[in-house]
């Protein structure tokens, strides 16, 4: 069941923006791709100043949550708990548990690989921000899909690390002054609050470059043409053809009126969606994972990279700031485009729950015990409140 219509097309669209504040950027088209697509090339032309082009967006079809079916359901059905229903796994299968354990070991992994040293105040800003808590959810992805082909956890840990740093650094930098000029994360200040601004960027920095460094040095166990691949993934993901691209986007767009559903879409695909993609992709690749198998847990990513940003806009103007752990409803102060602005929160809901069953459709022809993890930490990921 495909996500968009069809119909909808992102080749040679015309110019989203023209001319950027720098004339650095001052001819060249290049090309990004929309990743719940065919690859088709989407031409972004970002010479200098901003000149608002809707994206054309023809139509959208999001699938109810309940179908009648499903509403007309014996009434014993509702007697499950929310969790039994939540995480329709195999029965030997215990969430919680899962969770709790890949976490610890993660946290356990971090703590040992950042060390306090020399210069002590960059490290201390670096471990501030890694430590701080945080779902984890790269890390397990990556670990889950390792596993899944027989993989081991310790094969996987260095990867899932180095996603979380990025991850990390992604944040620090993200709640930046020049950037969205926030005070709160992960419930606590952020890291420029704590540490300035100069050293959150060069924090942030250190832990981009650990993180290629980490895969390259800890991981075991692998041929080194494995190793390659990840290395390779990850930096495609992050990249000016994933994380960046899709700030740099999000950034252009603040302050237009016009921005549609493909639009929003693109960006989450990009900012969000690339590294939680490339989580999942380098573990199946440090697995074993043949291409057909990598291309199956891509598109599975895909669908829950973009269900964890539509989820995220959701939490952002239905929950506090205690409850996230971060500043709620600067979306809307900002006047940003969300998924519920656009489609209102139930339709928000709606395409939320569409993916999670999109995502979990690719897992089908995997043994469902191995498989199990990965359509957990999707349902979770629908389900979160935080």
């Amino acid at each position: 069941m495909s996500l968009v219509n069809s119909s909808a097309t992102w080749v040679q669209t015309p110019s989203i923006y023209n001319n950027l504040t720098s004339s650095r950027h001052n001819s060249a088209n290049s090309y990004l791709y929309h990743p719940l697509k065919n690859k088709l090339p989407f031409s972004i032309f970002l010479p200098n100043p901003i000149i608002k082009t809707a994206i054309p967006f023809s139509s959208f079809s999001i699938a109810a949550i309940l179908t009648k079916e499903q509403t007309n359901a014996p009434q014993e059905e509702s007697s499950k708990s929310k969790e039994d229903q939540i995480f329709p796994t195999s029965p030997s299968f215990d969430f919680k548990a899962y969770v709790l354990q890949k976490a610890d070991s993660v946290n356990k992994a971090l703590e040992e690989a950042v060390l306090l040293r020399d210069p002590l105040k960059i490290h201390e800003s670096m471990r501030y921000s890694l430590l701080a808590g945080g779902k984890r959810v790269r890390p397990m992805l990556c670990i889950a899909a390792c596993e899944l082909f027989g993989g081991q956890e310790s094969v996987a840990m260095p990867s899932a690390c180095a996603a979380e740093m990025i991850h990390t650094m992604s944040l620090m930098h993200d709640d930046l002054p020049c950037m969205d000029n926030d005070d709160l994360r992960r419930g606590k200040p952020t890291n420029h609050k704590a540490f300035g601004e100069d050293v959150a960027v060069l924090a942030g920095d250190a832990l981009l470059a650990f993180s290629f460094e980490y895969i390259a040095t800890a991981t075991k166990g692998v041929p080194s043409e494995r190793i390659v691949r990840v290395i390779g993934e990850l930096a495609r993901s992050i990249g000016c053809e994933g994380l960046v691209a899709g700030q740099m986007v999000d950034i252009c767009s603040e302050g237009m009126s016009d921005v549609g559903l493909e639009h929003l879409e693109f960006i989450h695909v990009h900012k969000t969606a690339a590294l939680l993609e490339g989580s999942v992709v380098m573990g199946a690749i440090l697995g074993g994972a043949n291409a057909e198998q990598v291309a199956k847990l891509r598109k599975f990513a895909r669908c829950i990279g973009l269900l964890f940003q539509v989820v995220d806009d959701i939490l952002d103007v239905t929950k506090s700031s205690q409850e996230l752990g971060k500043t709620a409803g600067k979306d809307l102060v900002a006047d940003k485009t969300t998924y519920p602005k656009l489609l209102g929160i139930e339709k928000s809901r709606e395409f939320a729950e569409k993916l999670n069953r999109e995502a979990q459709d690719q897992l089908a022809e995997f043994d469902p015990e191995k498989a199990a993890p990965l359509i957990a930490l999707a349902s979770y990921i629908a389900y979160r409140d935080n």
